[in-house]
């Protein structure tokens, strides 16, 4: 098999080795930007997209000769370099890279980059997709954007978000940074707020910058106490019960999570901290509560929390699907919610229901059941003694915990 060279491109002229690589080769690939930079050369310039279709030529290509692609900056940086290690030979590759648009990009910003958390938003079409999660849980955040997510988009998104929970203080302090055309003739740095972002139109060629020097959250991932959430009246999950309800929740890196009957929130944001990629739903019909939900996002910087104002089962239907659910209160429409589940979680999500009274604890077992969940109880009462003595104990609670099996 002959050798596929993969070129990275990061102006839009061809250097001595990259000529004499193509001297060598019949085809090129590459987007239609690329296509001049082979003018003049006897080789065949053809499209990389569709991927599938240009995988199938560069297959047939190679049996005869060698094949370039030419990729933007460092193809093995969020680029096409990994695909094709997947379809075809490590060693009939050869990379050749070029400086990624991150890095000319942080030359022109004249920041550093070592210290930033990267995200690439290219193809992340999925309307469920929530931005705040990805670009608020660092200092520095360098995103590759596209129309999609285009960085007038992402301030908008943020907007309407940090507006939500109230955040004023973050809102007032995000600086986007934003190069456009990198290594053209028109390219161009903006710098300015989420407002001055939003009500911008930009180049779909360019890298986006977000810095948050406000932006903190608690050193501790697990083990917020009750004194440290935002609640009313004493009414919160204890913090042993919570431990043991994210234990059964077995939650993933990554998903969605529904809380439902949040109260306020220290489920979602105990939850949220602990799996920052997962996104949180916190669904509470109670306005005081709320309030406390978005409070506690506030303070713990758990802005992959969403709060969701109204009751279940009314409130899912808007909802991504879940991996997880939970119920801390369900308002008498238990059996409904579980059917949900039911349709909804993929097979072996967890389901899991904090029972305290005793409806709740007679009627999951059946609901869960009757719904192909095999799930098991566990009765929790928890008790108190401080250094001074002072003994409390609270009400049992029993939690279901519920895998999804096949119908």
């Amino acid at each position: 098999m002959y050798k596929l060279y993969v070129i990275g491109i990061d102006d839009l002229a061809l250097n001595n080795k990259q000529e004499q690589l193509l001297l060598d080769c019949s085809h090129v690939f590459g987007t239609g930007r690329f296509g001049n930079l082979v003018a003049g050369l006897d080789i065949t310039f053809q499209p990389i997209t569709p991927l599938q279709s240009a995988f199938e030529q560069i297959k047939q290509a190679l049996k005869s000769n060698n094949v370039a692609v030419f990729a933007s900056g460092d193809p093995l940086f969020y680029g096409i370099g990994k695909r094709l290690t997947e379809e075809f030979p490590r060693e009939n590759i050869e990379f050749y890279p070029a400086l990624s648009s991150i890095q000319r990009g942080c030359a022109l910003f004249k920041i550093a980059w070592d210290d930033a958390r990267i995200v690439s938003l290219h193809g992340r079409d999925d309307q469920n997709i929530h931005l705040p999660s990805l670009l608020l849980q660092a200092q520095k955040n360098l995103a590759f954007t596209d129309k999609a997510n285009s960085p007038d988009i992402i301030a908008e998104k943020l907007l309407n978000y940090l507006r939500l929970v109230g955040d004023k203080n973050l809102i007032d302090n995000i600086e986007l940074l934003v190069a456009e055309d990198i290594g053209l003739e028109n390219e161009k740095v903006f710098r300015g707020s989420l407002n001055e972002t939003h009500n911008r139109t930009f180049s779909p060629l360019n890298i986006l910058c977000l810095l948050a020097p406000t932006l903190q959250s608690s050193s501790c991932t697990l083990g917020l106490t009750e004194d440290d959430i935002h609640h009313s009246r004493g009414l919160i999950t204890k913090n042993e019960v919570r431990a043991a309800t994210l234990h059964q929740l077995q939650l993933p890196a990554t998903g969605v999570l529904w809380d439902v009957g949040a109260g306020s929130g220290s489920i979602s944001i105990e939850a949220a901290k602990s799996n920052p990629q997962l996104t949180v739903y916190a669904i509470e019909h109670k306005p005081e509560e709320i309030e406390n939900i978005k409070n506690n996002i506030v303070k713990f910087g758990c802005y992959n929390v969403i709060p969701i104002f109204g009751r279940a089962p009314e409130a899912l239907s808007t909802l991504p699907d879940p991996d997880r659910i939970f119920v801390g209160g369900s308002s008498g429409s238990l059996d409904t919610i579980v059917k949900i589940g039911a349709e909804r979680l993929p097979q072996g999500g967890r389901f899991v229901v904090n029972g305290v009274i005793a409806k709740t604890i007679d009627s999951a077992p059946k609901f869960l059941s009757e719904n192909k969940f095999k799930y098991r109880a566990s009765t929790i009462k928890v008790s108190r003694k401080d250094d001074s003595g002072n003994y409390t104990e609270y009400n049992p609670i029993t939690i279901f915990a519920g895998s999804k099996q096949s119908l």
